[in-house]
């Protein structure tokens, strides 16, 4: 597989993400569903954003993982919140993770109305292997 970065400037590198990817010769590709802050007995956290963002972090590598893929193959990311405002004041936790797994995605953040239960941040990722 080969993946590559495109990025025709460069004030996106300070926001942790990649104008686009493209990827050549993959031999699978995994489409993660949103992860959330539901722990393994399937209840909803009712937690602050950054232990909520913390949590879907985890659930979102445990499922890749899980797969046999790994989280640096990541290419796309999409980040549906609650609250912007309340996500970008942990956006630092996302970022430190992301770079820990030298992981270069396509991203979309996007505020919603709400999301399941008591929920503020998910995370839906595609993987490539």
């Amino acid at each position: 597989m080969e993946k590559r970065a495109i990025n025709p400037w460069e004030w996106q590198n300070q926001r942790s993400y990649v104008q686009a990817v493209e990827v050549k010769q993959a031999e699978a590709t995994l489409y993660v569903s949103g992860q959330t802050a539901i722990n393994a007995e399937g209840q909803s956290s009712g937690a602050d954003m950054k232990t909520q963002l913390q949590e879907a972090i985890n659930n979102l590598e445990t499922v890749i993982t899980e797969a046999g893929y790994q989280c640096s193959n990541i290419v796309r990311l999409n980040i549906y919140t609650t609250s912007t405002e309340e996500f970008f004041g942990c956006f630092d936790m996302l970022q430190a993770w992301l770079s820990l797994h030298g992981i270069q995605q396509a991203s979309t953040v996007l505020e919603v109305a709400g999301l399941f239960e008591t929920l503020n941040v998910e995370l839906e990722a595609v993987v490539v292997r």
